[in-house]
């Protein structure tokens, strides 16, 4: 008269190994990609249509591409082309172990290619610069 004997109960366990595993994946993916996803150049631009410089502010260190991709920089009114991007970066790094609030901006010509402002901009990443400024023409 045995009778629990040989009655096996139900079991009420999830098995979550499954989950878990599927939890690892995903979490495996989401670090090999994730700096493919935040590459880019930070750029802090001004929220106005236009906005100038103070005069009282120091003079801005200018980086500048024309429409054949040369590089040039301007300080203090004496401007010059660079060789390459390596010397533009060790011409800011320089000027910013001088006086380290020296403001950094970019001109860009209108009919240059994209790809020649972002080399620029990630040369001046490289060499520390923060906040870059964009110079424009104001509306007419």
């Amino acid at each position: 008269m045995n009778r629990g004997r040989g009655k096996k109960r139900p079991m009420a366990e999830i098995n979550v190994v499954p989950y878990i595993d599927v939890m690892m994946v995903l979490l495996v993916i989401f670090i090999a990609t994730a700096p493919v996803v935040m590459q880019g150049v930070s750029v802090d631009l001004p929220q106005a249509e236009s906005q100038t410089m103070d005069e009282n502010q120091r003079p801005p260190f200018i980086c500048s591409v024309n429409k054949d991709g040369k590089f040039f920089t301007e300080f203090e009114g004496s401007s010059h082309e660079v060789a390459s991007l390596e010397e533009l970066t060790e011409e800011v790094k320089f000027q910013l172990k001088k006086e380290s609030k020296t403001p950094v901006v970019v001109q860009g010509d209108a009919n240059t290619k994209y790809d020649n402002v972002i080399q620029l901009m990630n040369a001046l990443k490289m060499a520390g610069v923060e906040n870059v400024g964009l110079v424009t023409e104001p509306l007419s």
